[in-house]
């Protein structure tokens, strides 16, 4: 029932082979799994129940020990445990590889993957996004960076809080005399 047309043009356009549709399309669909005839409504392999809609699909299987995933599109009859089995055996199965990497920060679970892993440009530790800064992930080299910059800080901090404790408010008044209230001596521009 799949030829169609008119009286016509006998070969123009084909009918719907779906059970309840035949309707002559003139530009039909051909199923890649079952190779039937349909129409624009019934082309996709779940409206149409098509039994072989899975041809082109890939399907994994995951191994527990290893977190590998093992393609099982090949192997045509064979059971997820067989597969299993014959990797297990294969000598490619490594347990070490099933734990993920984590945040090195302490109290820090965040998985590390590809998508929000930040490597430190001063000690190189891989660390989560959140830690990426060398202050938050206690950065070792970092450390006693700031820790020496600190001290050099602290020493300009305690100069200065020395020489505005020796002056007086005397000395301040003075100062503050001495200065020119008289407007800036450049005139100002107005746009209009």
């Amino acid at each position: 029932m799949a030829s169609g047309g008119t009286e016509a043009f006998p070969d123009l356009g084909k009918h719907c082979q779906h059970r309840d549709c035949h309707q002559l399309d003139f530009l039909p669909f051909t199923c890649h799994g079952c190779q039937k005839v349909f129409c624009l409504e019934h082309r996709s392999y779940k409206s149409h129940s098509c039994t072989k809609s899975d041809h082109n699909s890939r399907k994994v299987v995951v191994c527990e020990t290893c977190s590998m995933s093992i393609e099982t599109t090949g192997y045509v009859r064979q059971d997820e445990e067989a597969i299993l089995k014959k990797h297990l055996k294969s000598g490619n199965c490594d347990p070490t590889k099933k734990k993920k990497p984590i945040c090195p920060v302490k109290r820090c679970k965040e998985v590390l993957a590809f998508s929000n892993t930040s490597s430190c440009k001063t000690c190189h530790k891989k660390v989560c996004l959140k830690h990426r800064f060398p202050a938050d992930h206690a950065c070792s080299r970092g450390i006693s960076a700031s820790s020496s910059s600190s001290a050099a800080n602290g020493g300009w901090k305690n100069r200065f809080l020395v020489a505005l404790a020796s002056r007086t408010a005397q000395e301040c008044v003075k100062t503050g005399a001495t200065r020119s209230t008289s407007p800036p001596s450049t005139p100002s521009v107005k746009a209009y």
